[in-house]
């Protein structure tokens, strides 16, 4: 009798609580709320940067063969860089004109610096070229570290809610005597819904970030492979010029 009666009471304690996801999150313990909540900001900054990196590549890739198709158009390399001098809207086209100012640059000094300086200036083209690379390509990179630190720290930040959630839940089994699971399911379940949130977080960040990343490095070969290509461009007129 007593024993049914433990039972109806732990049954009516369950039933009170509300096990939506509102519910799991309004019932759970302070330090399992703080915990959810970093994880949902976690996962909606995740989100907003794998938003702005998908549609930066999609924009950088659309300029560069715009880019592309001008420069080898067969046009003069001297009015592109006049028309473009002051507008470098993407890292390729800042490539160029970096380039091409350090070439003005040269040329404007005089056949006499020419024909003693020509190595030096080679040498000048290719560590701008190299240095506006490395530059573009941090802001390109800009947060991608904290989807790299949301996709392995997320699961770990759950599971210490989820921990901290079922010791509280044991604490609770120890001060009621009630071992009955429908007492304490509830707090399980507002436990194991922190270990879900990091999931939710860490998933979608670790995806996007080897898929960006990919995408990036594949950008950065394309700088990488026009800056060669122009440098070689430069090294014949360099030569021509001898």
């Amino acid at each position: 009798m007593d024993n049914n009666a433990v039972d109806a009471t732990g049954l009516g304690e369950a039933m009170a609580h509300d096990l939506s996801v509102w519910g799991l999150f309004a019932q759970a313990d302070i330090v399992v709320k703080l915990v959810m909540l970093l994880l949902l900001a976690a996962s909606v900054w995740s989100w907003a940067i794998i938003f702005d990196k998908a549609l930066l590549l999609r924009r950088l890739r659309a300029k560069a063969e715009q880019f592309e198709e001008a420069f080898w158009s067969g046009g003069s390399l001297d009015d592109l860089y006049d028309r473009m001098s002051n507008r470098a809207g993407d890292p390729m086209s800042s490539i160029f004109i970096a380039a091409m100012r350090e070439w003005r640059r040269f040329t404007s000094r005089g056949a006499q610096v020419r024909d003693t300086a020509i190595s030096g200036l080679q040498q000048r083209v290719e560590r701008v070229m190299d240095i506006t690379i490395g530059r573009e390509m941090e802001q390109v990179e800009k947060r991608m570290i904290f989807l790299a630190s949301v996709g392995s720290a997320a699961p770990f930040v759950g599971l210490f809610g989820t921990v901290w959630g079922i010791m509280n839940s044991f604490t609770s089994i120890a001060a009621s005597k009630n071992t009955s699971l429908a007492v304490v399911a509830p707090g399980i379940a507002e436990a194991l819904f922190a270990t879900a949130l990091g999931l939710v977080a860490a998933i979608p960040a670790v995806i996007a970030y080897n898929k960006l990343s990919t995408d990036i490095g594949r950008y950065a070969e394309r700088l990488e492979t026009f800056s060669g290509e122009f440098g070689a461009i430069l090294s014949r007129q360099l030569e021509e010029a001898r």
